[in-house]
């Protein structure tokens, strides 16, 4: 496999004012006392690149960058333009709190040119913002929506589905709000009990409970069926976008393209090999600030490992996979990789298949998850 330069950069700014009870990302709440050191520590790891490298694509994400407020984000791009320079063209997100969003941080990535901000809304309705232990109310969302829009930024927001207690109606609700906004790029996740959360433990205590399955799957099919309604293209599992909205940075994760990465628990690609960083923020700048090896968890696939890798990340795209094009970026045959799995799945009524391009349908892309075993090793 050729080893390409990379053309993306990830860039995890791990700050929070709290942790919402459902997160379990790598992140610190409450210790901005923290701030200083870790730029500091941020500017010594990207020593590691021997100069300057061009990107297409630059993301900064959290934890939530905005949290730095407009001093602290200007500061954060002067160090990172000594080593991450964008082309022309660029897109530059920056993840963003609704609470964040003043007209000085407004300005500040103005002058910066960040193109993109992906606004944490989560939820257009107070119960269910409650219900997910968010600190903003629905009118923050949408008048930090509308002061990033008026200002000029692609403005993506995310979407949550299968709250505690969250029904289909107040689903459909958020993705008709959300719609009209006039974004042009929205994110739907569900809900996810991870371990070691504070809803995990009280799901544990019979204190919160999951939404039915049926449910959550109704749900994922409203925000399909209302959000193309709408205008919106699905373009990924989880990801719409009106026409020329969409994520170039995400497109790149999906293409398996090799990307840069800095900051606690953030991951970098060489396109065969995942580097993670170590998670803990502190162990992080410690590390980094003693000139160590910063690193945690090393996935080194094998050439054929990534080409399985790679036909995951690309049927969960609702274009597919091209099976001309995936032979010649992975040298493998998807046939002879994974045909067992693409018949069963053809079977089950899961995907279709053209003869050039093999795709998950929208039966596929409920279950999707359940799937991957069948290619993966």
């Amino acid at each position: 496999m050729n080893l390409l330069l990379p053309r993306h950069a990830y860039v995890h700014v791990p700050f929070c004012r709290h942790r919402c009870g459902y997160c379990d990302f790598t992140l610190v709440a409450g210790r901005d006392d923290l701030i200083d050191r870790y730029l500091v520590a941020l500017g010594r790891e990207l020593e590691r690149l021997p100069g300057p490298l061009d990107v297409d694509t630059l993301y900064l994400g959290g934890g939530t960058p905005s949290h730095l407020r407009a001093v602290g984000i200007e500061r954060l791009l002067a160090i990172l333009r000594t080593r991450l320079v964008p082309g022309a063209g660029a897109e530059v997100t920056v993840e963003a709190n609704p609470l964040d969003v003043t007209p000085a941080l407004v300005a500040t990535l103005q002058r910066a040119g960040v193109t993109r901000a992906s606004l944490g809304g989560q939820s257009l309705d107070a119960a269910t913002l409650r219900a997910l232990d968010r600190d903003h109310a629905p009118d923050d969302v949408r008048r930090a929506a509308g002061v990033l829009l008026d200002a000029g930024f692609t403005v993506s927001l995310d979407v949550m589905t299968a709250a505690p207690g969250q029904t289909l109606a107040a689903v459909e609700a958020d993705l008709d709000a959300a719609s009209g906004l006039g974004v042009q790029h929205v994110s739907v996740y569900c809900l996810t009990w991870e371990k070691g959360t504070a809803f995990e433990s009280q799901r544990a205590k019979g204190r919160l409970h999951p939404v039915e399955e049926p449910l959550e799957r109704a749900m994922f099919e409203a925000a399909i069926d209302r959000l193309e309604a709408a205008g919106f293209e699905h373009y990924e599992v989880s990801n719409f976008a009106r026409p020329g909205g969409r994520c170039r940075h995400n497109e790149a994760y999906w293409d398996c393209r090799p990307w840069e990465a800095f900051g606690p628990g953030a991951a970098r690609f060489d396109g065969r090999t995942r580097i993670t960083n170590h998670r803990s923020t502190t162990t992080w700048m410690a590390r980094v600030l003693a000139g160590d090896d910063c690193s945690g968890d090393v996935d080194a696939m094998t050439d054929e490992d990534a080409a399985r890798e790679r036909l995951v990340v690309g049927l969960r795209r609702r274009g597919g996979v091209d099976r001309q094009a995936f032979r010649v970026a992975s040298g493998f045959d998807l046939d002879a990789l994974a045909g067992p799995a693409i018949t069963t799945w053809i079977g089950r009524g899961l995907a279709v298949d053209d003869g050039a391009r093999i795709r998950l349908n929208r039966e596929g892309l409920l279950v999707s998850d359940a799937l991957w075993a069948d290619v993966l090793r």
